[in-house]
C-alpha cells in the first residue's frame, strides 16, 4: 500500500525548521505500551490521556496509521464493564494500568471515527466504536447527574482537565467514586464539558448509524443529540452575556468566562448562532481571548485569571487549546481564523523550536518550566504546528474529503502519502496546483481553502484564507 508520510518543503526558513523539528520530536513520543505502539502526550507526560491522545493519534495518522489506530483502541479495549472509559492509561513493567480516577476530557468520538475512514473502514471497528459510545453515554446519565436536574456534572478538577483551575475552588484533583462528592464549595458542578461529552457521543452514534444505513437508529440518535443541544442551551447559556457558563452545586451561575466555550465548538454542542456571538463578542475580543498570544484559558479580564506559568488552566494560552481550535473553528466555518492562530503559534515557538505546554498571552513567551523540569517535545504543541501547516499549505484527507489549502505566503509544496496514493499541492507565485497521483485535478488562486471528494471533484470553496 506504500509508505504513510508527509513531505513538506517551504521557502520560509523558520516554518521549515519548525516543521522538521516537530516531526522529528513527535517520533520520540511513540512508545511501546504492552507491545502496542502508541503516541504519548510527551513533555513530561508519559501516559496516554483521553483528553489528548485519541485526537493526537488521529492527527499523527498522517504519518503512522498503526499508531493512529492504537491510540483509539487502547481506550476502547480498556472500557470498564459499566461503560466508563479510563481518563488515562499508564504502562509500568510492560503492563497497562487503566486509571479511572478522573474523566480528564473526551476528545475521542470524532478522532475515532476519523481513524475508521483512515484505516480502511473496518466494519468490526465501527461496530465496536458504536458499542463503546453507547455504553459510555449510558454511564454518564446513570452516574453524573447526581441531583437529577438534567445536567451532567464535573466532580473534580481533572474531570475536565483543568489542572489547578481557580474556578474549581476547593474541589479535589481526583475523584474515583461513583458517588458524588459533598462538602465542597463548587462541585458537583453542572458542566458544559460533561454535557458536551454526551452530545459528542450521541452525534457520533448518529453518524455511525447513517454510515451503516440504519435510518431508524440514525433518526433516534440524531433526535437525542439535538434535544440535548437544546437542553445545554436552556441550562447553561446566558443570553445577555453571549456565552455558556457552568453552574455550581447551588445551581448558581459561575460567572468566570472560560475558553471551554471553544471546547463546545470542538464537540459541536453549540448552536451556530451562539457560536457566532461567542466568537464575535469574546473570542476576538482583545481584552478577553484575542490577546497578543490568543486563547488564554480564562478571559484575561476575568477576576479569576491567573498568569501562572506552570500547568495552570486559569490563564496562559495552552498548546492543547491551539490543537483543538482547528476542529472547533472548522466545525463552524471560521476558516480564516485558523491561519491567524497558526502564525501566532509559529511566532511564539520561534527559532528555538522548544515545544511547551503554555504561552504567556501578553508577551507570547513560552513557559519553559514544565511539571518535570524544563519542558520540550510536548505533543499537543508539535501536533498543533503540523496541523496548522496542513491547513495553511497542505492536502488533508478528512474522511471522504480532501481539504486543499493555500495561504498567500511563501512557495513550496506539501505531499500526503496515504493508502497507496499521493496527494500533492504546489504553491507557486499566485497560484496553487493540486494533484492526485501525479494527475493535476485543478489550479486555483492562493488564499483559498478548497474541498473536493477523493477523486478531486470540487465540493466547496472558501475564499479568504
Amino acid at each position: 500500500m506504500g509508505e504513510t508520510k508527509v513531505v513538506f518543503k517551504i521557502s520560509d526558513k523558520l516554518l521549515q525548521k519548525l516543521y522538521d523539528s516537530a516531526e522529528e520530536k513527535c517520533r520520540l513520543n511513540v512508545k511501546s505500551f504492552a507491545g502496542r505502539d502508541v503516541l504519548i502526550e510527551g513533555g513530561g507526560y508519559n501516559k496516554v490521556w483521553i483528553e489528548t491522545q485519541p485526537m493526537g493519534g488521529a492527527m499523527y495518522g498522517k504519518r503512522n496509521l498503526e499508531v493512529a489506530l492504537n491510540n483509539q483502541k487502547i481506550f476502547m479495549d480498556n472500557q470498564r464493564s459499566d461503560g466508563r472509559l479510563p481518563g488515562s492509561i499508564e504502562c509500568a513493567d510492560g503492563k497497562l494500568i487503566p486509571q479511572f480516577d478522573k474523566f480528564q476530557g473526551f476528545c475521542f468520538p470524532g478522532p475515532a471515527l476519523d481513524v475508521y475512514y483512515m484505516t480502511g473502514k473496518d466494519p468490526a471497528y465501527l461496530d465496536k466504536l458504536y458499542d463503546v459510545l453507547k455504553k459510555y453515554d449510558e454511564y454518564l446519565w446513570k452516574v453524573r447527574d447526581s441531583d437529577n436536574d438534567g445536567c451532567l456534572e464535573s466532580w473534580c478538577k481533572y474531570d475536565t482537565g483543568e489542572d489547578n483551575a481557580v474556578r474549581y475552588a476547593d474541589a479535589p484533583d481526583y475523584w474515583e467514586s461513583d458517588t458524588a462528592p459533598t462538602g465542597f464549595q463548587v462541585v458537583p458542578m453542572a458542566s458544559m464539558d460533561f454535557m458536551s461529552y454526551s452530545y459528542a457521543a450521541r452525534d457520533c452514534m448518529a453518524e455511525i448509524a447513517q454510515i451503516k444505513g440504519d435510518t431508524e437508529l440514525f433518526s433516534r440518535h440524531r433526535q437525542e443529540a439535538d434535544e440535548l443541544k437544546k437542553r445545554i442551551r436552556d441550562i447553561l447559556w446566558d443570553e445577555e452575556k453571549g456565552a455558556f457558563f457552568d453552574r455550581d452545586n447551588k445551581h448558581e451561575q459561575m460567572n468566570t468566562l472560560v475558553h471551554n466555550n471553544l471546547r463546545m465548538m470542538y464537540w459541536k454542542s453549540m448552536f451556530p448562532a451562539d457560536a457566532k456571538r461567542f466568537v464575535k463578542e469574546h473570542l476576538l475580543n482583545e481584552k478577553e481571548f484575542w490577546t497578543k498570544m490568543p486563547l488564554p484559558s480564562v478571559s484575561v479580564s476575568d477576576p479569576l485569571y491567573r498568569n501562572d506559568n506552570v500547568n495552570n488552566w486559569s490563564g496562559q494560552a495552552q498548546a492543547l487549546t491551539y490543537q483543538r481550535a482547528i476542529t472547533a473553528l472548522e466545525n463552524y466555518g471560521y476558516y480564516d481564523l485558523i491561519p491567524k492562530l497558526g502564525r501566532k503559534l509559529f511566532e511564539a515557538i520561534g527559532e528555538d523550536c522548544i515545544f511547551v505546554q503554555q504561552y504567556d498571552p501578553f508577551t507570547m513567551k513560552p513557559s519553559l518550566q514544565g511539571v518535570d523540569g524544563n519542558q520540550d517535545a510536548y505533543g499537543p504543541a508539535m501536533l498543533a504546528v503540523l496541523e496548522y501547516i496542513s491547513r495553511m499549505y497542505g492536502a488533508v484527507i478528512l474522511r471522504d474529503r480532501i481539504i486543499w489549502s493555500s495561504v498567500k505566503e511563501y512557495t513550496g509544496y506539501y505531499e500526503q502519502h496515504l493508502n497507496g496514493h499521493v496527494y500533492k499541492i504546489e504553491h507557486i507565485k499566485e497560484k496553487a496546483y493540486a494533484f492526485i497521483d501525479d494527475r493535476e485535478i485543478c489550479c486555483f488562486d492562493r488564499g483559498v481553502r478548497l474541498e473536493t471528494d477523493l477523486e478531486g471533484k470540487e465540493l466547496y470553496r472558501y475564499n479568504g484564507l
